[in-house]
């Protein structure tokens, strides 16, 4: 039998057929265990077909510090692109959502950790500028173990610069809607992750800063079942939404509906109501979660 036709769910322990668990969108169909999916699977889950344009491809990572490790810092990088086809932790651009226009971005986990390095924050920060000068709402695929410590402080600068180019869009009125994915630790879950007006999560996300060890050593305390998990997040108001991948792409279409109509000629010079005049919705007006 040739190998790789079946993958073992690290939930549940049993096997899943290769194809079916690809065709139910990595959604393992006996748990519901949500397997990680690349940056670009991320777009395509969502985006309408042939509507995403690359911006800043042409940006890659140097080696400002000369790092070395195991091995140095530019022969890891070369490795990551080599494995993921892509040229750093991140892909950004615009595309449409259900008809809905939106700067888009979805951060590659299985680059070096979708680790924050220089150019995944410049890139991040170009986001949200970009939006700030159309005026489209901002949707961000966060998966990241945290800062890129092979850059040292050039990374951790990027918290920064991320946050202040968010607080911009902030100030303009424009939305900013993260899904947190797994995982979203570190100094990502310090700084831009949890900037939203909406944030939303995918069920059974590991979201946290330090590892729950780390914190279990500092405060001297055993951390409660299910500590960092986006349900436990949920529970005590840290995120908005749980939001199964299947139903994913048509919530973030009515959010970007939602969020667009101010701006919207259409729209102009209607009074806004509901959610959009931050009025409670009625209970069938909830978005399902």
């Amino acid at each position: 039998m040739p190998a790789g036709l079946w993958v073992k769910c690290p939930r549940c322990a049993n096997l899943v057929y290769r194809r079916e668990l690809e065709r139910n969108l990595r959604v393992c169909p006996r748990c519901s265990y949500h397997h990680r999916l690349s940056a670009p699977d991320r777009l395509a889950l969502v985006l309408d077909r042939d509507s995403f344009e690359e911006a800043d491809q042409g940006l890659v990572p140097e080696d400002p510090l000369g790092f070395v490790d195991e091995k140095p810092y530019p022969a890891r990088v070369e490795e990551a692109q080599r494995r993921t086809g892509q040229p750093e932790a991140v892909i950004t651009g615009t595309g449409t959502i259900e008809g809905a226009r939106a700067v888009v971005g979805a951060m590659e986990f299985g680059f070096l950790g979708g680790s924050l390095g220089s150019v995944v924050g410049e890139k991040i920060a170009r986001s949200a500028e970009r939006a700030h000068a159309r005026r489209w709402p901002l949707v961000l695929f966060v998966a990241s173990g945290g800062a890129r410590m092979q850059e040292g402080t050039l990374s951790l600068l990027q918290m920064a610069k991320t946050s202040v180019a968010l607080g911009r869009l902030a100030d303009a009125g424009v939305a900013f809607i993260p899904v947190l994915c797994d995982p979203t630790t570190g100094g990502v879950a310090a700084s831009f992750a949890f900037q939203g007006d909406v944030i939303l999560a995918e069920p059974g996300a590991l979201i946290g800063f330090a590892g729950p060890r780390v914190i279990e050593q500092t405060i001297k305390q055993k951390l409660p079942e299910g500590f960092q998990t986006a349900e436990f997040l949920l529970e005590h108001g840290l995120v908005d939404a749980i939001v199964p991948r299947n139903d994913l792409r048509p919530a973030l279409a009515r959010l970007l509906r939602l969020v667009n109509a101010p701006h919207d000629p259409v729209f102009a010079g209607l009074p806004a109501q509901g959610w959009a005049a931050g009025e409670p919705a009625d209970a069938d007006e909830q978005p399902t979660a």
